[in-house]
């Protein structure tokens, strides 16, 4: 497995307690963060840009992960079981995300007749202003509402650290690849094309 570092939840949270003042300003783009408490926070901060690929051999399968979206249907990932899936968590508080927006969706846009399938998972945030988000800047795949930030537990082994995080799914709904922080167009459609063109 290609890794360079791991952040584990339960330290993230130990530390953000005692650094708690120092983190209040601090966030996923400065000014533009949620509140950074413990309890705003989950252990949450800006990515570092770390790309990291598991090898077939070393994948954890991804379960569990179900709710609404935000347009109220229900959904469950097992149900895209054989598709390449791309999971992007994101807020539209997070500076950071609204840079990666058009990349993620002229991706999905390019590789929608390939089969493969697009999910957000929205952390923090109101439900119309994540809509709203949506609506104005053209985002045609769904997205789970998660304003608790609970559903990142479920991707075990190598769950999103940071906000964003995108997640790149085999068609086994493994974890194949994980990008913290802002992901380009030409990073995340070779990400996509690797796992599209295992046997």
């Amino acid at each position: 497995m290609e890794v360079m570092t791991r952040r584990l939840p339960a330290v993230l949270l130990a530390v953000v307690a005692l650094v708690a003042p120092v983190l209040a300003t601090a966030g996923c783009s400065g000014t533009d963060a949620v509140s950074q408490s413990v309890s705003g926070s989950n252990g949450y901060q800006g990515g570092d840009d770390a790309l990291h690929w598991v090898d077939p051999a070393d994948r954890d399968s991804v379960e569990g992960v179900s709710g609404t979206l935000l347009d109220g249907r229900p959904f469950d990932l097992s149900d895209w079981r054989g598709h390449v899936v791309v999971v992007n968590f994101w807020g539209s508080w997070c500076a950071e995300c609204r840079e990666e927006t058009r990349a993620l969706e002229q991706v999905h846009r390019d590789t929608a007749g390939d089969g493969v399938e697009f999910l957000g998972i929205n952390v923090r945030e109101d439900r119309p202003q994540a809509l709203s988000y949506n609506r104005d800047h053209h985002v045609t795949y769904p997205s789970l509402y998660d304003p608790s930030s609970l559903l990142g537990l479920r991707f075990h082994g190598m769950p999103p650290n940071a906000t964003p995080t995108t997640l790149v799914l085999d068609r086994q709904g493994r974890i194949a690849a994980r990008h913290s922080g802002t992901i380009l167009y030409t990073q995340l459609r070779s990400l996509v094309d690797r796992v599209e063109n295992e046997q």
